[in-house]
């Protein structure tokens, strides 16, 4: 039961999270409530011990720092800046951060490319006015980053000393 708890919130929370930037250009804070309640319950019930448990702690609070330093200067939004940092305390400080921090990067990189491309596409006038392509159409808002958060957070989820004690325990 607590491998499918595990393998079901991470995943639908970061699909949650895309979708719902995608098409109101915000992430909910119960996203990254769910997501954070979620770990500091289960994750020592899966045998983590105190001392991996208090590091998942540390990164998910340096990540919120630097989130929020970069959200009072207007480099980004708070949601994406909550939201890194409650998929932080599930990476802990290990190569599942940097591999969340990298994929992430490159999707933003790639989804801010293919937006500006469209904005600019004769494709935006017919097709801007559907629920998930209006924000990517409109000039006026940013990039919804919370989708490249997502994508970065599935495809390192299977890394995390949780997802595979999840798998190895489903």
């Amino acid at each position: 039961m607590l491998a499918a708890i595990i393998l079901v919130i991470f995943p639908f929370c970061m699909a949650f999270a895309a979708i719902s930037d995608m098409i109101s250009m915000t992430i909910a804070n119960r996203i990254s409530i769910v997501l954070s309640v979620t770990f500091l319950l289960v994750a020592p019930m899966t045998g983590m011990d105190w001392s991996t448990y208090a590091w998942h702690l540390a990164a998910g609070g340096l990540v919120l720092a630097v989130t929020f330093g970069f959200f009072a200067v207007g480099g980004m939004g708070g949601g994406d800046a909550k939201l890194l940092a409650a998929t932080a305390l599930w990476m802990g400080m290990s190569m599942s951060m940097l591999f969340y921090l990298v994929y992430a990067a490159l999707v933003g990189g790639v989804l801010t490319i293919i937006i500006l491309l469209y904005r600019k596409s004769p494709l935006s006038v017919y097709t801007g006015h559907m629920l998930l392509l209006r924000n990517f159409a409109d000039k006026d808002v940013g990039v919804p980053y919370g989708i490249a958060l997502a994508i970065g957070g599935i495809l390192s989820f299977p890394t995390t000393a949780l997802g595979q004690w999840a798998m190895a325990n489903f």
